[in-house]
């Protein structure tokens, strides 16, 4: 029932999970085998995160019926066209049902949307993604015809 008279709770943390003495007699032991010990690990911070905006196929088919109903529906080849990427989506998601064969440009969607939207008579048209890569690769072929440029006025 007790502790005795001498070294009561010494070794036993009642500190959830922080051992005892990491941050006085025991630094020495901290510095040599546990460097990080002390700190936060795997922090992000919430500005560093991206939202993906996603609407899921019923959700686009109310958007399509809603869309129609105010007269500002694309028609492409006698189908409803719908570009998420304008209206502030960047993924397409497979919950609900869809009725009606429609085009959507989208720059990603899961594998079940693309399946639900080729079975209602749809298509989807991949929209690129304007990334670190393509800005390079633009810039890249930018320096070559100013290069190309350069020395054809130089001759």
């Amino acid at each position: 029932m007790g502790w005795g008279q001498v070294g009561q709770h010494r070794k036993h943390s009642q500190k959830g999970g922080r051992k005892v003495g990491r941050h006085k007699h025991l630094w020495s032991y901290v510095q040599r085998y546990e460097p990080d010990y002390f700190g936060k690990k795997n922090f992000i911070p919430r500005s560093c995160k991206t939202r993906i905006n996603a609407i899921n196929v019923g959700q686009l088919n109310e958007l399509v019926d809603k869309l129609a109903r105010e007269k500002q529906l694309e028609k492409k080849d006698d189908k409803a066209f719908v570009d998420l990427d304008k209206l502030g989506y960047q993924k397409l998601l497979a919950t609900g049902r869809i009725a009606k064969p429609v085009i959507v440009k989208v720059v990603k969607h899961s594998k079940n949307a693309a399946k639900k939207i080729e079975e209602a008579g749809g298509q989807i048209l991949d929209a690129e993604e304007k990334g670190p890569e393509k800005e390079s690769e633009e810039f890249e072929a930018e320096m070559k015809t100013t290069e190309t440029e350069e020395k054809s006025d130089k001759s």
